[in-house]
């Protein structure tokens, strides 16, 4: 029989325990308005579609959380500050509302309010100092209201009291702000219980994740970080409590089930991180499936997945198939999620025309199907077996940087899929039960890796990373110690363990991700440390009243995620908070002793590769700057043409006399650009080009991946020069190359 192509959204939606055990109350208000954006209007858009069936993911200490603020037992230091009377604020609350009431993406949860727009661009126009000297009662009990309102998801503006608060835009009172936290409420007291009912009706799955999603492979052993990369540091005391595993997954069954009254089928390993290790206790616990990345797929066959040059894989009878995993303990089933098609929506469709992404998106599932008809035999105009593609990502923090909190391209999305005859939509577990995986994969083939590069190291590997693992080894040792501290007469410690044990902490430590909270997300893994050795009456180290890290702002660092920057020369310090960052200032050159060009920050999203210079201030770029701006690229590993730079005046040195196959020149005085491609006999052929550029406060480029030409992961080389008139004068980066590696 025909078969549509069966397609399996997957949606994650998680945040750490907030909660500090030493202070009695919650140090971030993320659950709050994370539960007011994003988790119940994700799932009310899916029910205008009911065709369209989905799988969502809700972490245990999420639940916990949404519970204590729909209870009203939960307070935040930014919910405080919001019911507090104004008359009350002293100068330090003062600074930090401040500092910390901008916390949004401005572009699309600040700009769209007038008054709250109002308001950010006197910090940024003035600072931070004019506001607190200049700011009066009314500014800061706006604020205080916008920065609530501002969290509230667009699909409940026809809701009567937050339509009239938008109209309101400004003078919001005391009795305003309780009545905002009011609906706040309301809104979080819906989350479950139209969860459960979509579950009922058959619209939905909804799975779990180990208690506090932990890595579940880096508590049976962090030697499992060595699968992937042996030569990985790693903290000197090794951590092998295996038999924190059932318990993380127990406690996960039982919240479920309070809440949704029967046993999950599912599981996401907290990270998509899975290992052979793992799998037994997963199958004890009662789950039926499980899924992970292509990565780790990839991998475990030991078969490289490749794309075309539109991003498909280019052999997806072995992505887009469940596998059977034959475990001691019984059979699991695996899905892999297709990784690129999962950060299109996840990282790089959010600026885009919400239509124009849909169309993409369904494009590529198009893409999929047609190529799976054309290798199976006798080719034929329909699908003769059942595949399923998985698309898996995060559920929440995605929507922040699309227009009305995704909802235009949701409805774009949903509304193409509806009449889609080809595609269908189903949750992972009716797919499975109509299909029973037949590919088999042996346990022990499994890879240990995550839906990160298939590895571990954004949790361990990196000097404070292993810092962070030998505290916790000394603490669960200790713990072991006391026989007597059982679950039932000592909930308290293990609940600080298993807290301790989340994966959360680990992320924010050291290089690849950083936030605003830095310092919070230290102070909290330590705070639940403490917490266990409290509940035990032992002595709290010394090393865990300190931070761990210094949390002093930002220097040179690599990108710490996708970025979509707004290409207009204004450098907006939010759309380039994750780029990478290289100060250019100081004893690295002639040019540098200037300081003429001080930064340079870079980064990618799936169809740019993103470059910002900052001039020194005053400076008139291309008058008291050289005029001219080269960009080369040469490509490790590919054989093509290959170009010397044209440039006169090139030292001979590496790597200023490599030879390159894509140069862009970009002409700081008139602002143009050329961008030309290496031919036979070292020629440079210019070629047409879409290369966007902005230049004003500094300079901004995107260069589209489609003038590049290069597929999927390609890597890449970028040496950067200035020139006068085709005369070379600096190079940026002196000897130095930029890597960069298309997503």
């Amino acid at each position: 029989m025909p078969h549509p192509l069966y397609v399996a959204f997957i949606w994650h939606q998680h945040q750490p325990l907030y909660k500090s055990p030493v202070a009695g109350k919650y140090r971030l208000p993320w659950v709050r308005l994370h539960g007011t954006k994003d988790y119940l209007d994700l799932i009310l858009i899916l029910e205008r579609y009911p065709a369209l069936h989905q799988t969502v993911n809700l972490v245990p200490s999420l639940l916990r959380q949404l519970e204590d603020y729909v209870q009203g037992t939960a307070f935040d230091p930014y919910l405080e500050l919001l019911l507090s009377p104004i008359e009350s604020l002293d100068p330090q609350k003062q600074q930090f509302i401040v500092e910390h009431f901008f916390d949004a993406n401005h572009h699309t949860l600040i700009d769209p309010h007038p008054r709250y727009a109002e308001l950010y661009n006197q910090r940024q126009s003035h600072g931070h100092q004019w506001c607190l000297e200049n700011w009066t009662k009314t500014e800061y009990g706006d604020l205080l209201a916008w920065h609530n309102l501002a969290w509230i998801d667009p699909i409940f503006w026809d809701d009567p009291e937050v339509e009239q608060w938008l109209r309101q835009d400004r003078n919001f009172s005391n009795s305003d702000r309780q009545r905002i936290y009011s609906k706040q409420r309301e809104i979080l007291s819906r989350i479950i219980p139209q969860h459960r009912k979509m579950q009922e009706s058959g619209q939905l799955e909804l799975t779990t994740t180990p208690y506090t999603h932990p890595i579940l492979p880096l508590l049976a052993d962090t030697e499992a970080a060595r699968v992937a990369l042996p030569n990985l540091p790693l903290p000197r005391n090794r951590f092998t409590w295996e038999q924190d595993i059932p318990l993380h997954l127990t406690k996960g069954v039982e919240v479920y089930q309070q809440h949704f009254g029967r046993q999950p089928r599912g599981l996401w390993p907290s990270e998509q991180s899975v290992s052979p290790a793992i799998l037994p206790y997963v199958a004890k616990a009662g789950f039926n499936w499980l899924c992970s990345d292509e990565g780790v797929l990839s991998w475990s066959l030991q078969h490289l997945f490749r794309r075309d040059d539109h991003g498909n894989v280019l052999d997806p009878e072995l992505l887009y198939r469940p596998y059977r995993v034959e475990t001691a303990a019984g059979d699991l089933a695996m899905v892999f999620r297709d990784h690129r098609l999962s950060d299109l929506i996840g990282f790089s469709y959010g600026p885009m025309q919400p239509t124009v992404a849909a169309q993409d998106f369904i494009g590529h599932l198009e893409s999929i199907a047609n190529s799976l008809k054309t290798r199976q035999p006798g080719g034929g105009t329909a699908l003769a077996q059942p595949w399923l593609v998985t698309i898996a990502l995060d559920g929440e923090n995605c929507w922040e940087y699309y227009e009305r909190d995704g909802l235009p391209f949701l409805e774009a999305l949903y509304s193409r899929l509806s009449e889609h005859s080809e595609l269908k939509l189903v949750t992972v577990s009716e797919f499975l039960e109509e299909f029973p995986p037949t590919a088999i994969l042996a346990a022990q083939q499994l890879h240990s890796g995550s839906w990160i590069d298939a590895n571990f190291t954004t949790w361990i590997g990196a000097p404070v990373k292993n810092l962070a693992w030998e505290l916790l080894t000394e603490a669960r040792r200790v713990l072991a110690n006391h026989p007597e501290a059982t679950l039932e007469n000592n909930p308290e410690v293990w609940e600080a363990l298993l807290a301790a044990e989340g994966s959360d902490w680990f992320w924010w430590f050291g290089e690849g991700h950083s936030s605003n909270q830095d310092a919070m997300f230290d102070q909290l893994f330590r705070e639940h440390l403490i917490a266990l050795y409290r509940a035990l009456n032992e002595p709290v180290p010394s090393s865990l009243l300190g931070d761990l890290e210094i949390h002093d702002g930002p220097g040179d660092h690599l990108p710490r995620g996708f970025i979509h920057p707004y290409i207009d020369g204004l450098g907006d310090e939010q759309d380039w908070d994750r780029a990478g960052r290289i100060d250019l200032g100081g004893a690295r050159g002639a040019m540098h002793q200037a300081s003429a060009i001080q930064r340079l920050w870079y980064g990618v999203d799936h169809f740019n590769f993103y470059l910002r210079l900052d001039f020194r201030s005053g400076l008139t770029p291309g008058v008291d700057t050289p005029s001219q701006l080269h960009l080369f690229w040469f490509y490790p590993g590919r054989i093509h043409h290959n170009s010397p730079a044209p440039l006169a005046n090139l030292p001979d040195q590496a790597p200023l006399n490599y030879f390159f196959h894509h140069h862009l020149l970009i002409d700081l005085k008139t602002q143009t650009v050329r961008f030309m491609q290496a031919r036979e006999y070292y020629h440079w052929e210019q070629r047409t080009n879409n290369v966007q550029l902005g230049l004003n406060q500094c300079l901004e480029v995107a260069i589209p991946w489609s003038d590049l030409g290069i597929e999927p992961s390609c890597p890449l080389r970028l040496v950067a020069m200035l020139a006068q008139d085709g005369c070379f004068q600096a190079a940026l980066l002196d000897k130095a190359l930029l890597p960069i590696e298309a997503p």
